[in-house]
């Protein structure tokens, strides 16, 4: 029997809202083909060693799901049925552990928790028909995970090969409340247009998730490099030497060194320690200069470059301080940041008109289950309408 993993494999690739175009673009660089985008994932092609560079090397994608079967389901034992007879044996042990998740669309399948349900039977009676064994079922930490997508009849079965969530980079030693998801903050500063020759500021950095993600964008450090593992690594028969081949080749690319001016600051002292210890963890605390400082009064830096800023949203604050707190960033930006592109994240649409600017480029993002703007503000040396009167002259 050909083995599920062999050959050449269907892939969905999942990424948060917004970035599909720019994980298709990320895949096409890897090598993968028959890309399509659709809401928030792209389908593709590629080998088991794409696979594991998709897992290793991808800055966009939250998990790598691997297609072994598709059918039509118009009742629970026809899914029983077709979900018992997949090879499983090739994947896992009989005493292993697994978990699975279900997703259901237009389908007469109206339970979620009963689709994973009967998917799991299907597994667990595989082995113990076989051998008087069945896996158990672990959803925090299992040894493989299946989802079981449902569209109306058509049921497909997938692989998660990523195991967690790749967000998890595994380079934050702590986090503040509501820290940026890794993904998201890698995200926005792609779509920003940042590139390493250009200056990177974030003033308000919590975390250090930005700066982190800026750093390795510049060293071109792989997005897995600090994970400790992935899901692929669990299945049976899984290739080390060649997941061993693939980090090798991602990181004989990364640079020790380099000239890229990255810089943050917090008026927090809790959070500023928060970020110098995650950016020394991640060995980063030669190549990001990070300072205690309120971005209101702090001197701005000399080199113009890309700020990316994520404000408070609102929560604990009152309206009114929020008010005043996005018009203070205007305010500053206006009069410090004259020659720089300022970008900010957020979900307080009321709160943004504060600003004072105009924002020349609009993106909707989701960071968590909440819909934010991810605004462009160009901050002109002097005024704009200047700027046009001196280039006609």
């Amino acid at each position: 029997m050909k083995h599920v993993l062999s050959g050449t494999l269907n892939l969905v690739v999942s990424c948060h809202y917004g970035f599909e175009e720019l994980l298709a673009e990320e895949l096409s660089a890897l090598g993968f083909e028959q890309i399509n985008l659709h809401n928030r994932s792209v389908t593709c092609t590629g080998t088991l060693e794409m696979v594991y560079r998709a897992n290793y090397c991808c800055r966009l994608a939250l998990r790598v799901l691997i297609k072994i079967a598709s059918f039509e389901a118009p009742d629970s034992n026809t899914l029983y049925e077709e979900v018992y007879d997949l090879p499983w044996e090739q994947l896992i042990d009989a005493d292993a552990k697994i978990a699975i998740n279900s997703i259901c669309n237009q389908s007469q399948f109206d339970n979620t928790m009963f689709v994973s349900m009967r998917a799991k039977d299907a597994i667990a009676d595989f082995f113990r028909h076989r051998t008087g064994i069945r896996p158990s079922v672990d959803n925090d930490n299992p040894d493989l995970r299946v989802q079981v997508h449902i569209f109306k009849e058509q049921a497909t079965v997938l692989l998660d090969s990523s195991g967690d969530s790749l967000h998890m980079r595994g380079y934050r030693t702590a986090v503040n409340k509501a820290p940026i998801s890794e993904v998201l903050a890698a995200g926005l500063i792609i779509k920003s247009g940042w590139t390493p020759d250009q200056a990177f500021y974030d003033p308000m950095c919590g975390s250090g998730t930005f700066l982190i993600e800026a750093a390795m964008m510049s060293t071109n450090t792989p997005a897995g490099f600090y994970r400790k593992g992935f899901g692929f690594e669990r299945w049976k028969g899984f290739d080390r030497a060649l997941f061993e081949h693939v980090v090798a080749e991602a990181c004989s690319k990364r640079k020790l060194l380099t000239k890229c001016v990255i810089e943050g600051s917090d008026s927090a002292r809790k959070s500023l320690s928060i970020s110098r210890d995650n950016i020394k963890f991640a060995g980063l605390s030669g190549l990001i200069k990070t300072s205690l400082a309120d971005f209101e009064t702090a001197p701005a830096p000399e080199e113009p470059g890309t700020i990316i800023i994520n404000p408070p949203y609102g929560g604990r604050f009152d309206k009114d301080d929020v008010e005043v707190l996005y018009q203070r960033i205007g305010d500053t930006l206006k009069k410090n940041y004259k020659g720089h592109t300022a970008w900010i994240i957020t979900a307080n649409r009321e709160a943004v008109k504060h600003i004072g600017l105009h924002a020349t480029k609009k993106f909707i993002v989701f960071n968590g289950q909440l819909e934010c703007r991810f605004l462009r503000y160009d901050i002109y040396e002097g005024s704009k309408k200047a700027k046009h009167q001196q280039g006609s002259i």
